[in-house]
């Protein structure tokens, strides 16, 4: 992640005698010669740098766009040309038959994927399976029974402010490079990189193609993968994030055993207690996620969870908003429970809910509209908790979604798009896909269509 960052240099004047009462010089040569170079020889085995390629398909003249040249010549040779993208990473192995953990952006939209370990060897590797939301995903060596070096999953919850750590990756494809450093902050959950969010911080040297890479304790425990930094022209600011292993562990868990990842759902959503909330609750400081919205007939309201309810903690951990509780959710198995702890009427409680599968309920029912009428060619489906855990929505949201415009259509000129949810057609509301379908069945030269977008309520009229 690349950010425009504005830098500050503060001036200041120097405590000359006081720094020299405080300095010392190394009293023999062990202390001269400390070094990580034990932890950075003890690791660096394991992570591998990433080469991924992808074949581009650009038209050679904008002229062969045009659709009055496609309509009247057809498709003429050399009309498109191909061209290889490549792009550079790193990962971490993590299973000894060379299962490697790396970033989604690292292999996205990739055809080929090279894995060069540390020793220069090289091997093609095979995608398990990606998750974009956390930007995690799982790759693997094809190789003949070899076995390879692997990095310890550490515990990243019991990692501190202050904790010295070594960066591992590839930073501008120089090779495999280590950086040391210390923990700069932990849950940082204001940084808009994935869907699940609680960042380590690091001011440990990280820079482009240091993605996927390893950040280790002085144990050579891997705590982390190094997924973004705040920079103003691409290089390293001292500012970066690393995906805490809590959630690494449990994504490669599931891609690894059935190719795509299921989280389990709460049922329950709510907001960021502030200060004047935290007053107004009469709590001690702002702290946790006040419920606003259960879901019917979900683990949250089987477990008895109450709009006006304080989620504070998540298995003994805080939890500052929605983003910390949703990280916290995320890195626990389908089929466990979660013990919450929970404020109500300023008395605290423990509340176990038992965690499950988001359901496909109601069907998804997957359509594309067709006809005279403004959504035709849009992709609608019914909102339902395993759709929008798919694609980041609200799970207690219902309503028909679209999914998609086909370019071109009546609906992708009229201005629709993919993310709208439609509420209202000629004034009268619409709750499933069935009835969109019904109030779009009659033709008529004027249409008035309600939508929101964004959290936006919109109304467009079309026609006479």
């Amino acid at each position: 992640m690349k950010r425009i960052a504005t830098l500050v240099i503060l001036l200041g004047l120097a405590a000359p005698c006081a720094q020299a009462q405080t300095q010392a010089v190394p009293a023999s040569k062990e202390q001269v010669r400390l070094t990580f170079a034990p932890v950075a020889r003890q690791v660096a085995p394991a992570v591998v740098n990433i080469y991924t390629k992808r074949v581009v398909h650009a038209q050679a003249s904008p002229m062969f766009a045009d659709p009055f040249f496609r309509r009247f010549f057809g498709d003429v040779p050399g009309m498109t040309r191909d061209r290889v993208q490549s792009s550079l990473g790193s990962g971490v192995l993590v299973g000894s038959d060379g299962t490697v953990v790396t970033n989604h952006h690292v292999i996205k939209d990739a055809d080929e994927v090279t894995v060069v370990l540390s020793d220069r060897r090289e091997f093609e590797a095979r995608i398990v399976g990606s998750d974009e939301r956390s930007d995690l995903a799982v790759v693997k060596i094809e190789s003949k029974g070899e076995t390879f070096p692997t990095l310890v999953l550490g515990d990243s919850d019991k990692i501190e402010v202050g904790d010295l750590v070594l960066a591992i990756g590839n930073p501008f494809g120089v090779g495999q490079t280590v950086t040391q450093g210390i923990i700069s902050a932990l849950a940082r959950t204001n940084v808009g990189v994935s869907d699940f969010r609680s960042f380590i911080q690091t001011d440990a040297a990280i820079n482009p193609g240091n993605s996927g890479g390893a950040l280790v304790d002085m144990d050579g425990r891997l705590i982390g993968i190094n997924t973004a930094i705040y920079s103003k022209d691409g290089g390293s600011n001292g500012i970066g994030f690393a995906i805490p292993t809590a959630l690494v562990r449990n994504v490669v868990a599931s891609i690894t055993k059935g190719g795509k990842v299921v989280r389990p759902w709460l049922g329950a959503g709510g907001q960021a207690v502030t200060a004047d909330l935290a007053q107004a609750l009469k709590l001690p400081r702002p702290l946790g996620v006040l419920v606003n919205n259960v879901y019917k007939d979900s683990p949250a309201a089987r477990a008895g969870l109450q709009n006006g309810d304080v989620i504070t903690a998540v298995q003994g951990r805080e939890v500052d908003d929605p983003e910390g509780m949703r990280f916290r959710l995320a890195t626990l198995p389908v089929g466990g429970d979660a013990q919450l702890t929970v404020l109500r009427a300023g008395v605290e409680r423990q509340v176990t809910v038992r965690l499950i599968a988001p359901p496909e309920n109601p069907p998804r029912d997957q359509t594309e509209l067709t006809g005279r009428n403004p959504f035709s060619g849009a992709t609608v489906v019914n909102i339902n908790p395993a759709l929008a855990e798919e694609i980041g929505i609200n799970s207690g949201q219902i309503g028909v979604f679209v999914l998609g415009v086909r370019r071109g259509s009546v609906a992708n000129r009229l201005g629709v798009q993919p993310g709208d949810l439609i509420l209202r057609i000629n004034d009268k509301p619409v709750a499933n896909v069935a009835e969109v379908k019904a109030a779009l069945t009659n033709e008529r030269p004027r249409w008035s269509i309600t939508i929101n977008r964004d959290g936006e309520t919109m109304t467009q009229a079309i026609g006479g």
